[in-house]
C-alpha cells in the first residue's frame, strides 16, 4: 500500500525535520533525484510556463555530470538541496559513509537544504547532519511518480487532498517521468483552483 501522506509515527520520530512549509496559503513543489538530462529540461520548461518556483533535491554524481543543468536552474530562479553523491538509503549505510556521501554532494553544490533518498535516515545520521548546520526536509504529500503500477489519474485523484502548507514530491528522473509529466499540470491547475500559490523552501 502507497501512503502519499507522511505517517505520523515519522513526523513524530523526526520532528526536527521539516514536513511542511511555514506558509499555509502555499504548497512547496519539490523534485527529486536530479538533474537527469532527458528530463529536467522539460521540468524548467513546465515551471517557467506556469511562473513556478520550486525546490530540486539533488543527487551529487548527477549535478558532477550536468552542471549546465543546475546553472539554468538557479538562473532561473528556483532553490536546491542536496539528496546525496549516489541516493544512499541511510538505513543500510553506516553512519560514517552517509554522512561522506553528504560532504561529496556538498563539494558540487552550496545548500543547507538536505533530503534523505527514500526518507529512510537512522537517528545518528539525523543528529549529526542536524548538528553540522543541515536542515532536513522530509515532505507531506508524495506523487510516487515513479511506481510504475499507479497511473497518472491515480495520482491526480489523490492529489485532491493536498492542502496549504505541505511539501509535494516529485521526480525530475526517467523512472518517474511519465506519470509526472502526464500529471502535474492537472495539480498545478488544482492547487491554484484553491486560491494556493507556490513557494520554495
Amino acid at each position: 500500500m502507497r501512503f502519499f501522506r507522511s505517517p505520523l509515527i515519522a513526523r513524530l520520530l523526526f520532528s526536527a525535520g521539516q514536513w511542511k512549509g511555514d506558509d499555509n496559503s502555499a504548497v512547496y513543489l519539490t523534485f527529486d533525484d536530479g538533474p537527469t538530462p532527458e528530463v529536467t529540461p522539460w521540468v524548467l520548461n513546465f515551471l517557467k510556463e506556469e511562473k513556478i518556483k520550486a525546490t530540486f533535491f539533488l543527487i551529487g554524481k548527477n549535478v558532477q555530470q550536468n552542471p549546465e543543468i543546475v546553472t539554468q536552474l538557479l538562473a532561473d530562479g528556483h532553490r536546491i538541496g542536496n539528496h546525496t553523491m549516489n541516493h544512499e538509503c541511510g538505513t543500510k549505510s553506516s553512519l560514517n559513509a552517509y554522512i561522506d556521501s553528504v560532504n561529496q554532494a556538498d563539494q558540487f553544490m552550496e545548500t543547507e537544504l538536505f533530503r534523505p533518498p527514500y526518507g529512510k535516515i537512522t537517528m545518528n545520521q539525523f543528529r549529526t547532519l542536524l548538528s553540522k548546520g543541515k536542515k532536513i526536509v522530509f515532505w507531506s504529500w508524495i506523487s510516487y511518480d515513479f511506481d510504475k503500477n499507479i497511473s497518472p489519474q491515480e495520482i491526480i485523484q489523490k492529489a485532491k487532498k493536498i492542502r496549504g502548507g505541505d511539501i509535494l514530491v516529485f521526480h525530475d528522473s526517467l523512472k518517474g517521468f511519465t506519470n509526472m509529466s502526464k500529471s502535474l499540470k492537472t495539480i498545478v491547475d488544482e492547487i491554484r483552483s484553491k486560491n494556493m500559490e507556490f513557494k520554495t523552501l
